[in-house]
């Protein structure tokens, strides 16, 4: 039986709302920012809580490119996007057919030291970034992959952590779906295609939204192996726009950049909401 305790209730919306609150509200001041001019912006303190009348030239600047009213030159952001979300696009697949088929691998086919090779893979995880950065930047520029698709993803498909959550997801599986499969004559990537890959669904979904987000918001890897503003992804982008020194930041341009940058992450989640939380908490399989 469901008490009814209508304080605990109120405080429980009241700490949602709050939360919600804290995160939004810089993102508000971001949107706010971006429809207005970098004058007003450094002029009125504090900032306007209000939107301001500059919001589609201050976008069709940051998208496009463009000369601001005191002269200065904005690198057009729609190249960074694209770059940026096929960068994120590549990173998701490849992450994810390379971990399911290593995943199958590994519980699926007997092979000598095959536990040695998981644990190998696993223990990738506890080598932090700036160890593995040095030695994965000299193999990249070997290969002549600096300044390509190739250079700012490669690099980053293999996953430790999706081999490991499909490995386990993969143990789960009943015995006798594998000796069906066999009985009916279906070979392992017979079996892999129509029994594997359906029951994997929603967590393919659920890493997908994750490893989106983690090949968007890349910076460091980027930073290394770009050195041509074509192959700038946008979080770089929005980071070259912050000028120092007494060059003045057109910081309408830089806010409207920023909003742009989110929107593809956040469609994502709001699109696969539904599998994203069931691959995350669903446990009937």
């Amino acid at each position: 039986m469901v008490e009814n305790r209508p304080i605990a209730t109120a405080l429980s919306h009241l700490v949602l709302v709050l939360g919600v609150l804290i995160v939004a509200f810089p993102v508000y001041i971001t949107f706010i920012a971006s429809t207005q001019t970098a004058e007003q912006i450094v002029q009125n303190v504090p900032m306007s809580l209000l939107p301001g009348s500059n919001m589609l030239t201050t976008y069709k600047l940051a998208l496009f490119g463009g000369q601001t009213e005191t002269g200065a030159t904005i690198a057009p952001v729609a190249p960074m996007l694209l770059v940026s979300f096929i960068s994120a696009i590549v990173i998701a697949v490849g992450k994810i057919a390379i971990s399911l088929l290593s995943a199958f691998a590994v519980v699926y086919f007997r092979f000598p030291f095959r536990q040695l090779v998981f644990w190998m893979i696993f223990v990738t995880l506890m080598l932090p970034v700036e160890v593995r950065i040095g030695p994965t930047y000299e193999v990249v520029s070997d290969l002549g992959m600096l300044n390509s698709y190739a250079g700012l993803t490669v690099p980053l498909i293999a996953s430790a952590t999706a081999t490991f959550l499909f490995r386990q997801f993969f143990l789960t599986v009943p015995d006798e779906l594998v000796e069906a499969a066999r009985i009916d004559g279906a070979g392992p990537m017979r079996f892999f295609k129509d029994v594997l890959l359906p029951l994997s669904a929603t967590s393919i979904a659920a890493l997908f939204v994750i490893q989106f987000i983690y090949g968007w918001n890349q910076y460091l890897w980027p930073l290394l192996v770009t050195t041509s503003e074509d192959m700038y992804p946008v979080v770089m982008g929005i980071k070259r726009m912050i000028t120092g020194g007494d060059a003045a930041t057109e910081w309408n341009a830089v806010m409207a950049t920023a909003i742009l940058a989110m929107v593809p992450p956040a469609l994502v989640v709001i699109v696969m909401q539904k599998w994203f939380v069931k691959g995350l908490v669903d446990t009937e399989k």
